[in-house]
């Protein structure tokens, strides 16, 4: 895969923008960062659905009540999920979300039961989309929230930021090394990716994030040792990154499209950008249950 300037400029200057409006959900507060995920949750959901139609033809025939309360449902499972401390009237986000989801689940199903349009295949589908997508990036709030420390309770805001930087920086260099250097496919279903631009995105990002947060923690936390931890995080972001962009580049060869929509110039749509978050999250918190 040759390098490209003028690509690789349209994907950098709308990288730029879309990581000020994230870094700026992720730490302005509470909200701000539920919301990201909500709205990240929700448009990766739809476009999800919008494979599906084009691998599976027996799910263009689900109802409108399906298409959109599935969606309703993704948010309600975002909600039942959300960090504690958010509140709505002095009513915890959480109550609200863990009453709606069966709430709009029972309807979802006497829906299709009345219109005739449901089928296990469609619902297996459905369900497949709300483990992949709402789930898994639920656990960023668990991550968040995680009291890492007794001198620092605080410094689990990091993680996120710190599994994100991972797979945006595996991505870029990934893309640039295997521009230069790239000559074994890494699997036919990317082409477009190496082996070379894999193992040295993997590398590149691993150190480059470890190094960030040692120099962090050295100014700004001294009492915090936690490199090797670190290390160990970024290695899982990265290449579970890997696995979820591969499982989302299958998706796409499957339905015949190049992206999964147009969110973002030179990047594609939602799935496109957050694919290979929706792997390394989960993967993360196993890991980080391990070792904190």
């Amino acid at each position: 895969m040759a390098f490209n300037f003028s690509v690789f400029r349209v994907r950098a200057l709308s990288a730029i923008v879309f990581a000020f409006i994230m870094i700026s959900g992720l730490l302005w507060n509470e909200w701000s960062f539920f919301t990201l995920f909500l709205i990240i949750s929700i448009g990766c959901l739809y476009e999800f659905q919008k494979l599906i139609r084009l691998i599976t033809p027996a799910y263009k025939n689900i109802s409108l009540l399906h298409h959109w309360g599935l969606l309703l449902l993704c948010a309600a499972i975002m909600m039942a999920l959300a960090p504690a401390t958010l509140m709505i009237q002095d009513v915890y986000l959480r109550f609200i979300g863990m009453r709606a989801v069966p709430v709009i689940l029972v309807i979802l199903l006497l829906g299709d039961v009345f219109t005739k349009k449901g089928s296990l295949q469609n619902w297996a589908s459905s369900f497949m989309g709300l483990i992949y997508i709402p789930l898994g990036l639920s656990l960023f709030f668990q991550l968040k929230g995680l009291p890492v420390s007794n001198e620092y309770p605080q410094w689990g805001w990091m993680l996120p930021l710190i599994i994100i930087a991972t797979v945006w920086i595996n991505d870029t260099m990934a893309y640039l090394a295997g521009s230069f250097i790239g000559r074994t496919p890494l699997s036919s279903i990317s082409p477009n990716k190496t082996w070379e631009g894999t193992i040295a995105g993997v590398i590149l990002a691993v150190i480059m994030v470890t190094f960030l947060s040692g120099w962090v923690n050295k100014y700004y936390f001294p009492h915090l040792e936690n490199t090797k931890q670190v290390f160990i995080i970024c290695l899982t972001a990265a290449i579970a990154g890997n696995y979820g962009d591969l499982m989302e580049s299958k998706l796409k060869r499957m339905a015949g499209v190049k992206d999964s929509g147009n969110m973002m110039p030179g990047h594609g749509g939602f799935l496109d950008r957050f694919d290979s978050i929706l792997f390394a999250g989960p993967f993360v918190w196993l890991i980080v249950q391990f070792l904190y």
